[in-house]
């Protein structure tokens, strides 16, 4: 077991674990700490949900769009970074940790978000998995508190023993996240799986334009996904 967890302790390209900045950062996050590992990982779960804020209108076809340290050093990202920098820091507590996919039916995304991807299907949604106490354990730190009050969902927490995913309802008890398919867990992020399935869901005349656009603004967004209205 011990050489089958290995792959998820070790930094990648992506996941850069050994990073200074991630490693600072996840030293920072989990001091007062005990030394155990649920603890530590419930501290690095929420200095990832509340501190790094959720954005979809990011880059997303390329490694260093989802780095790690790069998503540390924006302040942004959407599920999957924010995914893999709760999996660098985990790795770099000594958690074994990986992230994993899901797609999802967003019944309460922003109109404009709903307009920007043609669907309301948010494929390879990104979670992050702890192996804590002998088994996987899930945690989605996608949405920061301040858009959990707008969207009027119960921030999502995370207690290290029992997997953390979003809720079905939100407080008004309409419908909120619908899971629809598994696309697995890994080591790594599998960069060009996520752009494939993205270009499969909403076409690649679509996803083009999302690329050209962030060439020409050299990774820039005009969005503001903070200011856009619920659906």
């Amino acid at each position: 077991m011990i050489q089958q967890l290995e792959q998820y302790l070790s930094p990648t390209a992506i996941i850069d674990s050994d990073h200074p900045a991630v490693r600072e950062y996840a030293a920072a996050s989990v001091k007062g700490a005990a030394d155990n590992p649920v603890e530590r990982a419930v501290k690095l779960y929420y200095a990832v949900r509340d501190a790094i804020w959720y954005d979809p209108y990011l880059p997303f076809y390329r490694p260093e769009d989802y780095r790690a340290s790069n998503v540390l050093r924006r302040g942004r990202a959407f599920c999957i970074g924010k995914a893999t920098l709760l999996c660098a820091l985990g790795r770099a507590c000594g958690i074994p940790s990986r992230v994993g996919f899901a797609d999802v039916r967003n019944h309460l995304a922003t109109r404009q978000l709903l307009e920007f991807l043609g669907s309301d299907v948010f494929a390879y949604h990104g979670f992050t998995e702890f192996y804590l106490n002998g088994k996987w354990c899930k945690a989605t730190p996608a949405f920061n508190i301040q858009l959990c009050k707008k969207h009027k969902v119960i921030p999502l927490e995370f207690d290290g023993c029992r997997d953390s995913i979003f809720h079905p309802f939100n407080i008004e008890k309409k419908q909120f996240m619908e899971y629809i398919a598994d696309r697995g867990t890994y080591a790594d992020v599998p960069v060009g799986k996520i752009v494939a399935a993205w270009t499969e869901a909403y076409g690649e005349d679509r996803v083009n334009r999302w690329i050209a656009g962030y060439e020409a603004s050299k990774g820039a967004s005009e969005r503001d996904f903070d200011a856009e209205d619920v659906a």
